[in-house]
């Protein structure tokens, strides 16, 4: 469970924008937005080491952050609501709080991880997880890091859905339960070359030329050569005149 609550330290800021993101940045520091129940938002910024701290802690990333905005004292249990990473370096580059009540549900994202090896597998099939994260609705204070789904009894051709997760009573299950596929063991596909095209007709020994077709530089066998046409007469079908 994310259980443990983990307290955080932030500045409040007043300027925003992209420049002064990056100015923040270059100090160390992730510009951010902590946002409360029925007020107003604070741009603050944290530390990036004390952020990357908290998040990498047993809660992870549904870890409980009490945070406390400089020169104040009074506490705000939040939530990591959203965060964004760098294209290519992949760190922290802005985080959004969310300010929780700690005794009403929230809803939260939470990972799938498969555990053991399916029978399948071993006799050649493969394993691929179908939907990694599913949305739960808990306690603050219950929303687990993670869920556990025991795949070692899969044989080839067996699906797992969110049905059979196994339950929780402090954690409710969002997702449709039968339609929501968490993992699968199939064959693996396998590329069949396609056959070569077969020339209609008989197929030609190797030097053989099509009937009726002379050689090149010869010319065709008498009879072969198409038949001339019919005069104008013949084919009007008229009889010839004889001279009296």
């Amino acid at each position: 469970m994310a259980g443990e609550r983990v307290k955080l330290q932030v500045q409040e800021r007043e300027s925003r924008g992209s420049a002064e993101s990056r100015r923040l940045r270059k100090q160390g520091l992730i510009p951010g937005v902590l946002y409360g129940r029925g007020k107003s938002p604070h741009a603050i910024s944290v530390p990036e080491r004390e952020l990357r701290r908290v998040l990498t802690g047993e809660g992870g990333l549904h870890a409980i952050l009490d945070v406390v905005l400089e020169g104040q004292k009074t506490t705000h249990p939040s939530i990591l609501k959203e965060y964004q990473q760098h294209a290519v370096r992949g760190g922290l580059i802005h985080v959004d709080l969310q300010e929780v009540r700690l005794d009403q549900p929230i809803q939260a994202r939470v990972v799938v991880e498969l555990v053991g090896e399916p029978a399948g597998v071993t006799e050649g099939g493969v394993l691929s997880q179908v939907n990694r994260e599913i949305t739960v609705e808990a306690l603050p204070m219950e929303v687990p890091e993670h869920l556990e789904l025991d795949v070692s009894g899969m044989a080839i051709g067996d699906t797992l859905r969110l049905a059979d997760l196994r339950v929780s009573e402090r954690v409710a299950y969002l997702d449709d339960p039968e339609e929501t596929v968490l993992a699968t063991v199939t064959m693996p596909t396998r590329f069949v070359e396609p056959e070569p095209e077969e020339v209609e007709g008989e197929e030609l020994e190797e030097g053989e030329l099509p009937e009726g077709e002379a050689p090149e530089g010869e010319e065709a066998p008498e009879g072969a050569a198409e038949a001339p046409a019919e005069s104008d007469a013949e084919a009007a079908g008229g009889e010839g005149t004889t001279e009296g």
